[in-house]
């Protein structure tokens, strides 16, 4: 039997300040709000890599499975 995906959008415009604070490990979970209106918590290790200089800004994609355990994190803008 073959796994269901889901996959959901949404976009984070995080100033640098507050990024900052996911990139020091003081936060441990992003909690946004998909395109759908579902709320997506995540550990926040999956957004780290996506912190700048000007913190996180951009369309992004989170997968995961019927469990809802992470499968993978992407931009897609």
């Amino acid at each position: 039997m073959r796994k269901q995906i889901y996959e959901l959008d949404f976009e984070l415009n995080m100033s640098r300040e507050k990024a900052l604070r996911y990139y020091q490990g003081r936060a441990k979970s992003v909690i946004v709000r998909a395109n759908n209106g579902q709320r997506i918590q995540f550990p926040v290790q999956y957004i780290r890599p996506y912190i700048n200089h000007t913190g996180i800004q951009g369309r992004f994609c989170i997968r995961f499975d019927e469990q809802y355990k992470f499968l993978d994190l992407r931009r897609i803008d």
